[in-house]
């Protein structure tokens, strides 16, 4: 019979397959907007990246313990979309939406960096 994996294993399992679902529903909407020119470029190559993440975070998904060195950079990968987000909105330079965005993107953060510390404990 398996071994049980430990609660923080579970708890990054699921914080890390739950963000890579919302980012593989809410990211292609991207691709349906009216894109700022003239940035258009940057705006569907972040995107793409968006999407690779969302790919790396199903990876580290399976095996947290495997993968745990790549947490912290998932922390900064939220964050720097996140304050960005919010502070453009802030000063009314982006949409409600985006704001929305990087709100979500914040709080994934904090799963995030939680999961990452909890991992550290076990490992």
């Amino acid at each position: 019979m398996p071994e049980k994996p430990h609660p923080s294993v579970t708890f990054a399992r699921r914080v890390y397959i739950i963000a890579a679902i919302y980012g593989f529903l809410a990211v292609p909407a991207l691709y349906f907007t009216d894109a700022p020119d003239p940035h258009r470029l940057l705006y569907f190559a972040f995107a793409g990246i968006a999407l690779v993440f969302q790919g790396v975070f199903l990876v580290i998904a399976r095996d947290p313990l495997r993968y745990a060195a790549f947490l912290p950079l998932t922390v900064f990968e939220k964050v720097s979309f996140g304050v960005p987000a919010l502070a453009f909105w802030s000063q009314g330079q982006a949409a409600d939406d985006m704001a929305l965005g990087g709100a979500v993107d914040l709080l994934f953060a904090i799963l995030f960096a939680a999961a990452w510390l909890k991992m550290r404990k076990v490992a």
